[in-house]
């Protein structure tokens, strides 16, 4: 009796399993039904699989003996015959046909789950993935690293957010939109979204991300994988009128979005500002016993044109003197602005890591992806190391959008030993050498280094490629910013890099009514990605409004002012301060006014408040007060109420901004004033 055959596993080499003999009469008949050949090849050889699983099983029946020797050809051919089988998979015609016959028209292996006979779950399978064949129980399994699993769905969200943009140019429609910005930074939003952005439901509270506002399509296809947003709502992006109920802002703003969007952002400049006076806001919560805020952090993702708003810059020193470890910027250089490079003739990252450091901030740098490492390694003279950095901002964009060869000649050939370096190189090697802010192991390092980093704010600068994965007539060209249409050819290399099962018909069509793709939400990579996020305390963003209500003042509060002051004059000024003073006295609504004074206190009359209220500094009061004698001495305190800013009156809005969303951000009223 043959000896039953246990778990094995065998690797996916290419397109193997496709490459199946048919017999020309089977394949006529399939095909007489179908309108391409390649879908009739692939019904054949699935039907064929069924005889080829009959045969090897018999076989070893039929010669029982055999089941004592393992190292028997009849037990690797039937392996092989039912891993083809089901890789086929048997069931084709019940609920999976259509997934299937795609993916095998396109050239594409496929692997259905022991699910797919009802409609279950398809995945792809590619080259270098191993499949775990159980033969006992006619069970097989793909064992795709988590990391494939993000790449995969990180594409698919390339698509759908191109394909947003793409189908908003359709005819009477054409409203435009920004298709490179999110293609240049896919991987930076994946990272945190995967394993670093906590959402509401997280024990500790969840964080706070400010989103870079021209990338919004990469959030809203994002939304649509994880089943928030529908092809109806994807297809009323920058349509807010016309298409109300299902229109989609161009850029992040939660009157537009209200249970979506957090915090608005692309007015250039204000992003940042906002994010140090979030991170200082929940500091100052946490310190006053408001909330605890000590699991919380704030992600702020800028663009280096971005940093040259004086907005940008100018309120680093707050965050450093707050030594708010709670805080990370995240700068895609890409090098780009809207019209050209940045710092065509100098070095923009080098320009932003003196100014940070300056500051008082840690700097981490992620300039060059994991290809670049051997190279790296071996650079015993630094000739790579001093190209590198000699190398121009206007070069290095240059290079992106022309060829490996180019880049061959005019980076690595500036130098006899680096060109000897990449003499075994293909041009195609050389062009696959990514900058750091795609390379998704780089990214994690430094996202979990700055997590990891205390007593001080830190910023990110990371090297990307604007208009990423678009091909060479949208990557790092000047005007890509302001384009919004792909051509077929474009669309094809597009699909074809990222492995988009959509066929050429589907393209050509109607190029500006491409479909978008989802795999499905039992597709083990959106599965993967939903389970990410539930571990990690739910979608991001997302803004939600629920909170406790506070109990109003009684009417004895309002006493004193309904008094009047007598025939005394006072200004309108003045009697709001009183007022204020008495509200702040209310042991429920008290604690939620907070006072944010720009450096004016004494001239509206509210150096009254110092000695009681006390202006808030989490480092307290370190110095000999020199009016410690005064009846109303200036006083500092980690508890105090006062948020004062100095003279500064961006800060003092952006604190407002903080202040007067906590009831959202936190679940926690607050009265800024």
């Amino acid at each position: 009796m043959a000896r039953p055959l246990p778990t094995t596993k065998a690797q996916v080499s290419g397109h193997k399993f496709l490459r199946r003999r048919v017999e020309h009469g089977y394949l006529d008949e399939i095909a007489d039904d179908l309108d391409d050949a390649w879908f009739g090849a692939a019904v054949a050889a699935t039907q064929a699989m069924h005889s080829q699983v009959f045969n090897a099983e018999n076989n070893i029946q039929l010669h029982g003996g055999i089941g004592f020797t393992w190292e028997h050809p009849a037990h690797l051919y039937f392996k092989r015959a039912a891993a083809d089988a089901v890789l086929a998979p048997l069931l084709i015609a019940r609920g999976v046909q259509n997934k299937v016959l795609e993916a095998m028209a396109m050239a594409r292996p496929v692997v259905a789950s022991p699910e797919a006979a009802e409609g279950g779950a398809i995945g792809l399978v590619r080259t270098g993935d191993e499949i775990e064949i159980d033969v006992n129980n006619r069970v097989l399994r793909a064992n795709v690293s988590d990391e494939e699993l993000e790449r995969r769905y990180r594409n698919y969200l390339r698509w759908n957010a191109m394909a947003l943009v793409q189908r908003a140019q359709r005819d009477a429609v054409g409203v435009g939109g920004h298709i490179s910005s999110y293609a240049g930074q896919a991987t930076l939003y994946e990272v945190g979204l995967n394993h670093f952005f906590r959402g509401q439901d997280h024990p500790g509270g969840g964080d706070h991300i400010f989103f870079q506002g021209h990338s919004s399509p990469g959030n809203y296809a994002r939304a649509f994988l994880e089943g928030r947003l529908t092809e109806q709502d994807l297809d009323g992006f920058r349509q807010e009128k016309s298409r109300q109920g299902h229109a989609l802002p161009s850029y992040p703003h939660p009157r537009m979005m209200p249970h979506f969007w957090q915090y608005p952002t692309v007015s250039m400049g204000l992003g940042p500002m906002n994010a140090i006076f979030q991170a200082q806001t929940n500091r100052y919560l946490h310190n006053n016993g408001i909330k605890d805020t000590s699991d919380q952090h704030v992600w702020a993702f800028l663009g280096d044109g971005e940093m040259d708003e004086p907005e940008s810059r100018g309120q680093l020193h707050v965050a450093a003197n707050d030594k708010l470890d709670n805080l990370t910027f995240v700068i895609n250089c890409n090098l780009q602005r809207l019209d050209g490079p940045v710092r065509g003739n100098g070095k923009i990252v080098q320009e932003l890591e003196s100014y940070f450091r300056g500051a008082g901030w840690n700097v981490i740098k992620v300039l060059w992806g994991r290809e670049w490492d051997p190279l790296l390694e071996a650079d015993d003279e630094g000739e790579l190391v001093r190209i590198m950095n000699e190398t121009l901002d206007g070069d290095y964009q240059t290079y992106k959008a022309e060829s490996g060869g180019f880049v061959r000649d005019h980076f690595f050939g500036r130098s006899s030993v680096t060109k000897e370096m990449v003499a075994d190189m293909t041009d195609d090697e050389i062009w696959g050498l990514k900058r750091g802010g795609h390379d998704y192991k780089k990214v994690y390092a430094a996202y979990k280094a700055a997590m990891e980093h205390k007593g001080q704010p830190t910023v990110i600068l990371a090297h990307t490629i604007k208009g990423y994965g678009l091909g060479k007539s949208f990557e790092g060209r000047n005007a890509t910013h302001q384009m919004k249409k792909l051509t077929v050819d474009d669309l094809k290399v597009f699909r074809d890099r990222h492995r988009i099962p959509i066929s050429d018909e589907q393209i050509e069509k109607d190029p500006y009514n491409i479909p978008y793709y989802h795999p499905g939400a039992d597709a083990p990579e959106i599965t993967y990605m939903m389970e990410r996020r539930k571990e990690l305390g739910g979608f991001v963003p997302e803004r939600r409004s629920d909170y406790h209500a506070i109990p109003l003042p009684p009417e004895s509060a309002y006493k004193q002012a309904r008094k009047g002051s007598g025939k005394q004059q006072a200004a309108t000024t003045m009697a709001f301060v009183r007022l204020l003073k008495d509200l702040m006295r209310d042991k429920n609504m008290g604690p939620r006014f907070v006072p944010i004074i720009p450096d004016e206190a004494r001239t509206f009359g509210m150096d009254s408040f110092f000695p009681t209220a006390k202006i808030y500094n989490p480092k307290g009061q370190n110095y000999l007060s020199v009016d410690r004698d005064l009846f109303l001495s200036y006083k500092e305190s980690p508890q105090g109420k006062i948020y004062h800013v100095g003279i500064n009156e961006d800060g003092a809005t952006a604190a407002f901004n903080a202040i007067g969303t906590a009831y959202s951000t936190h679940g926690e009223p607050m009265i800024p004033v």
